[in-house]
C-alpha cells in the first residue's frame, strides 16, 4: 500500500472511532461531553450528532481510500477532503463567539500538547497528514492513456 493511501486510511480509522471514544466511551472525557450533567439536552443532541457524523465520514473516507478500481487519485483526494471535514470544523468552531475547546471546570483535567488542547492538537496532526498525503497523491504521475496512477 503506497504511503498516501496508508496515511489517508489511517486518518479514516482514527476519524471513525475518535469522537465516540472521546465523547462517550473514555470515562474522564465522556464526563466532559455526553455525560456532563451541566450540558442541556440540546447540547447533548449536537454532541451525539457530531459523534455519528464523524463515524459516517470516517467510514466513507476509509472505504474510498481502500477501494481498488478506476480513478484511484480521485478517490484518494475525495477521501482526504471528506476526512478533513470534522477536523477542520473542530478548529473552525473555535472562531465562533462563546466557544471553547473545554469547559472551565475541567481545566485541570485537560491535556494540552504544545499549548493546544489535546483534541485540537490531534486535529492539526491529522490535517497535516491529509495534506501530506494529498500532495504526494497529486505528485504521483498518471498513465497518459488511462489517467490511472502508475504506482498503486
Amino acid at each position: 500500500m503506497p504511503l498516501p493511501r496508508l496515511l489517508i486510511a489511517l486518518v479514516g480509522a482514527v476519524t471513525t472511532v475518535s469522537a465516540v471514544l472521546a465523547d462517550l466511551v473514555v470515562p474522564d472525557l465522556a464526563a466532559q461531553h455526553a455525560f456532563n450533567p451541566g450540558w442541556p439536552p440540546h447540547a447533548k443532541f449536537h454532541d451525539a450528532q457530531y459523534m455519528l457524523m464523524t463515524v459516517l465520514l470516517g467510514l466513507i473516507g476509509l472505504t474510498l481510500s481502500l477501494r481498488q478500481g478506476r480513478n484511484p487519485r480521485g478517490r484518494l483526494l475525495c477521501a482526504a477532503a471528506i476526512l478533513a471535514t470534522p477536523w477542520l470544523s473542530m478548529i473552525g468552531a473555535l472562531l465562533f463567539p462563546g466557544t471553547a475547546a473545554y469547559d472551565p471546570e475541567f481545566a485541570t483535567q485537560t491535556l494540552f500538547v504544545l499549548g493546544m488542547h489535546g483534541q485540537v492538537f490531534m486535529a492539526v496532526v491529522l490535517i497535516l497528514a491529509l495534506l501530506a498525503a494529498t500532495a504526494a497523491t497529486l505528485r504521483t504521475p498518471t498513465h497518459p492513456a488511462t489517467g490511472r496512477r502508475t504506482v498503486t
